[in-house]
């Protein structure tokens, strides 16, 4: 198991550093021809405003339903053609998406928020993808520590893998709980993930706010013990990311903007109630083995984003600071109509 876990770590390590390119070996096309006869399927070329599409994929197990999409013929039979770029955040290819060279793409929901916030473009969700789901996400602490509890974290140094994004939102929500005040109580480094078990192991940092893979190896290579589950109590089912696209992208492609929902609704569905299927193309996309993405822990991929959740989230970044205002998200749902 500890080799197993250190493949998962090594793979994910090198997926997550990947930088953006055009095309290669995580493209994928679909043919844009429509089987005869299906009900719910644009005839190609017949009505769509486009029918090749460039979206942004990070690799990781959230993009899975549009290449589980893209296997299952879901594309296809709506007319599209579907090409894949990797990213590593939304606002790294914003450029890309206000000139149209890029019509899609992955987005955490902190980053919707943050875009939106800053005015630099009206993002809107397409299709939810995941919602956090217990022991997927942790603030752990190396083993000996004297840390207990979120409260024993007062005055030490946490690690996450971005500042001000959604380890750092969702831990502070866990310390004010405990009754502490996380902008005078803790202080927050940048570490990214890869280089976090040897933080933890040097003393660099106190503690370390995980995703999977990396919270089960820190916690069986190194010993660390979890003090917080992120994805539960106050955070418990906060939304994690969904495939955003602009409002004026939806207004000028209303048809394809239908055909590319369906296509990811029908994917989405099948990540919901199969696990099999996310497990099957993971490895397609990412250096992850087979056998690790098998073992891999995963949120909950549900049809729709919870709104009172995600007005949660949006709430809890307003009340950090990290936000100017504080947003109604039911404005940053896609509205399909096409």
């Amino acid at each position: 198991m500890r080799r197993l876990t250190q493949i998962f770590v090594a793979g994910l390590a090198t997926a997550l550093t990947i930088t953006a390119c055009g095309s290669g070996g995580n493209q994928t096309a679909t043919s844009t021809a429509s089987p005869a006869g299906s009900a719910s399927a644009a005839p190609a070329g017949g009505g769509l405003e486009k029918t090749e599409l460039l979206v942004g994929v990070v690799p990781v197990p959230s993009s899975a339903p549009l290449f589980i999409a893209e296997k299952k013929g879901f594309f296809k039979e709506e007319g599209l053609t579907v090409k894949t770029e990797i990213i590593q955040a939304p606002q790294a290819v914003m450029p890309k998406i206000l000139n149209g060279s890029m019509d899609a793409f992955l987005t955490s929901y902190v980053s919707l928020i943050a875009i939106n916030d800053s005015g630099a473009a009206k993002v809107r969700l397409i299709q939810h993808v995941q919602e956090g789901a217990p022991g997927v996400a942790g603030v752990v602490v190396p083993k000996g520590s004297a840390v207990k509890t979120a409260a024993d974290l007062k005055g030490k140094t946490i690690a996450v893998n971005a500042l001000k994004a959604m380890g750092q939102a969702v831990t502070n929500a866990h310390l004010q709980a405990a009754g502490l005040t996380p902008d005078q109580d803790v202080k927050y480094v940048a570490v990214q993930f890869a280089d976090q078990l040897g933080a933890l192991a040097s003393g660099k940092v106190d503690a370390a706010w995980l995703v999977e893979p990396f919270l089960t190896a820190a916690q069986q290579q190194l010993g660390a013990t979890q003090v917080i589950d992120t994805m539960s109590g106050p955070t418990a089912s906060f939304p994690i990311d969904g495939w955003g696209v602009t409002e004026e992208w939806v207004a000028k492609n209303p048809k394809t903007a239908a055909a590319f929902q369906r296509a990811l609704a029908k994917a989405q569905a099948l990540a919901g109630s199969d696990r099999t299927v996310i497990d099957e193309v993971v490895p397609t996309y990412t250096q992850i083995p087979a056998e690790a993405a098998k073992a891999m822990k995963l949120g909950v991929f549900s049809a729709e984003v919870d709104k009172t959740k995600f007005q949660a989230l949006a709430d809890l970044l307003t009340g950090l600071g990290y936000i100017k205002a504080k947003p109604d998200v039911s404005t940053y749902v896609a509205n399909i109509s096409g």
